[in-house]
């Protein structure tokens, strides 16, 4: 018989005989091997979280920063409007050196150890009518084991203005003249209040007039046949021009009667009511001439009541208060009578009945619209109607959030207009004083510019202002 312990050919094992040494090396091998891979691959997954983790908690603490320097912004422009009534409450926590003021606030906590501080630096706390302060906050948030993410904002402010625009009404405004007309002019173009005045001119026109309204009717801004040199703003409709209307400025084509590009359908404003001042001299009787040269004063009377050929002649800065809230007119102006600012004077008119304006009406012999001043206060929605006819200038600026104003005429209207509704009758051409825009210096600061100061060149001016403090 044939030996099989040397056949050349291995015998086969048999079921449950135990692994050959080479096989089980083979296999610890490759054990070894899926073992480092997975490891490998944990490790990647936990580097990953770990540097996802830190990137979120950087970018968290990235956008507290930011907030906290908008937080710093808003603390000074707080100061600012609150300057005015308590300028002890709006500073006095402030380190201040002649204009400039900066303070820190400190001990802000996010949770888990993280915390912050913003420093807010401010280059005139004391501005005047026409200033534009300026703003820089730098703001830092860290957390253990982390470096801190700083920001840096800064803050351009301008003077609020309740007359920014031409013509704004709550629910509407209507044109019913063939050739009534809308455009701008600036009598104050160097912004300085102690050169003269430049009075409107068509060859210094602008197209910067705007009228709006927050109402989203179509009909809401119903133009007819007037002229736009400017734009137009609704709350969500669509103005409604007649045949021979137009809105256009000075980059519109000729061949456009209705630019798209000075519609809007998206504008918003407040309304607040106002209140009239409570102090002033009573009047039982209102005489021809009010108020002194060169000075201001202040005067309370029942109503205002001028016919035939009667007049009142302001003199000085004048603040009149029309106490009537029902019945007849608290102002009533017919026949030949009229009510006259002289050159150099300036009137504030509160009013909460009823405005008829009529006759020689009123007569303002200053340039600037803003010297003469109407302000309607009543509270009631349509409660109070301003009715104002003549052919002549009309220079004055009307504010009545809750009163309905007719203008009639033929003439020029130079100012601007606030209302519930507005409606022009007659063909008048209104012009919009640009510097109404720009607030007077009683009027408190609105945010003009914001920007986030991100690279070192931009943060570079200002980093030594915020050293050592």
């Amino acid at each position: 018989m044939p030996d099989l312990t040397q056949s050349p050919f291995r015998q086969r094992r048999a079921p449950g005989s135990p692994t050959a040494p080479d096989d089980r090396a083979a296999v610890l091998i490759v054990a070894l091997l899926v073992s480092a891979l997975i490891a490998l691959g944990l490790a990647s997954y936990l580097n990953l979280n770990l540097s996802s983790s830190r990137l979120s908690k950087r970018t968290f603490n990235g956008h507290a920063a930011l907030n906290l320097a908008e937080a710093g912004a808003e603390e000074a422009v707080w100061s600012f409007n609150r300057a005015p009534a308590n300028p002890a409450e709006a500073w006095g926590a402030w380190t201040k050196s002649s204009a400039p003021a900066w303070q820190k606030f400190a001990g802000f906590e996010f949770g888990g150890r993280t915390t912050g501080w913003v420093k807010v630096y401010v280059d005139n706390h004391q501005p005047g009518p026409t200033s534009r302060p300026k703003i820089v906050a730098q703001a830092s948030v860290e957390s253990p084991a982390d470096t801190a993410v700083t920001k840096m904002l800064e803050v351009t402010l301008r003077r609020r203005s309740t007359f920014a625009n031409a013509l704004v009404a709550k629910d509407s405004i209507v044109f019913s003249g063939t050739t009534t007309s809308l455009d701008a002019w600036d009598s104050d173009p160097d912004a300085n209040p102690l050169t003269a005045p430049v009075p409107y001119d068509a060859a210094i026109r602008t197209d910067r007039a705007s009228l709006a309204t927050t109402a989203v009717a179509n009909h809401a801004m119903l133009l007819n046949s007037a002229h736009i040199w400017g734009y137009v703003a609704t709350g969500g409709g669509q103005p409604d021009i007649g045949v021979g209307g137009s809105i256009r400025g000075a980059d519109t084509p000729a061949d456009v009667t209705v630019d798209p590009r000075r519609i809007a359908t998206d504008f918003n404003a407040d309304f607040p009511t106002v209140t009239a001042p409570t102090d002033g001299t009573f009047l039982t009787t209102i005489p021809p001439i009010l108020g002194t040269a060169g000075a201001a004063t202040k005067w309370r009377a029942t109503q205002l009541v001028l016919d035939g050929n009667g007049s009142l002649t302001i003199l000085g800065h004048v603040t009149l208060v029309l106490t009537q809230t029902s019945g007849a007119d608290a102002v009533r102006i017919t026949g030949n009578a009229s009510l006259i600012v002289t050159a150099g004077s300036s009137l504030a008119l509160y009013v909460e009945g009823g405005v008829l304006i009529a006759g020689n009406g009123l007569v303002n012999a200053n340039v600037q619209p803003i010297s003469c001043q109407i302000w309607g206060t009543s509270r009631t929605a349509g409660g109070q109607s301003l009715q104002i006819a003549g052919n002549g200038a009309l220079r004055c600026v009307i504010y009545a959030p809750n009163g309905d104003v007719f203008m009639n005429g033929n003439g020029d209207m130079l100012g601007s207009i606030v209302a519930r509704t507005i409606r022009f009758t007659g063909n008048a051409a209104f012009h919009y004083d640009e510097s109404l825009a720009r607030g007077s210096g009683t009027e408190p600061f609105a945010i003009a510019k914001w920007r986030e100061l991100s690279s070192g060149a931009e943060q570079a001016p200002y980093l030594n202002l915020f050293q050592g403090w």
